[in-house]
């Protein structure tokens, strides 16, 4: 019997979980399985790996042929690299307390490169966050100015009416001496047409009194 060590889809649909099992080749792939050794979540960064190291590299030692994907799973935990240090040993290459202290010294290296890896995709985070934080406050700044420049009435209209007053005081001062003129020009020509009407008043009485002279 072929066996496989593959990847069984579980989870959401846009949000995908699997489990890493060991399954007949001629199984369909979320069908029946052998043993489940592990999962697989790559909706994290970086991706979560949980996996049975022990029976991941027992099933590789008895033949099991892992899928693309569950190959470099095996292989970002380690598991394909302790294989072949256990085969240098196997072939005398070296004792088993060098392939442990290879493998240690791996899986230092291994850890620190993760941290630093979690370490920048934290500080990524922090700093998309303070870009947001800012965007944000800009936006709210100039959302704030908008209103008081809405709210606050233009400056230019108190100085337009003042200077409709003073324009309409101007005009009334400059009206007055025009009266004034014309009541004094006026006053002159109203004595002497009283003079005139008593001067032809008094041609009249005479005239009539020579008339009455004359009858007699």
């Amino acid at each position: 019997m072929a066996v496989k060590i593959r990847l069984q889809r579980h989870g959401k649909k846009g949000r995908p979980f699997y489990h890493v099992v060991v399954a007949d080749s001629r199984s369909p792939r979320d069908g029946k399985f052998i043993e489940r050794i592990g999962s697989y979540n790559p909706n994290t960064n970086p991706a979560t790996i949980d996996l049975n190291f022990d029976k991941a590299l027992d099933w590789l030692d008895k033949g099991a042929q892992p899928t693309d994907t569950t190959r470099a799973i095996l292989s970002y935990k380690g598991v394909l690299y302790k294989k072949h240090l256990l085969g240098g040993v196997k072939k005398g290459a070296f004792d088993e307390a060098a392939a442990d202290a290879k493998f240690e010294e791996w899986l230092k290296a291994k850890e620190a490169k993760i941290q630093g890896k979690e370490e920048n995709v934290a500080q990524s985070k922090e700093e998309a966050r303070k870009t947001a934080l800012a965007a944000e406050a800009k936006r709210k700044a100039a959302v704030a100015a908008a209103v008081a420049a809405k709210n606050t009435p233009p400056a230019e209209e108190p100085a337009e009416e003042a200077e409709e007053v003073t324009t309409e005081a101007s005009a009334a001062e400059a009206t007055e001496p025009a009266v004034e003129e014309v009541a004094e020009t006026a006053a002159p020509e109203a004595e002497a047409t009283e003079a005139a009407a008593e001067s032809e008043a008094a041609t009249d009485e005479a005239a009539a009194d020579e008339e009455k002279k004359a009858e007699e």
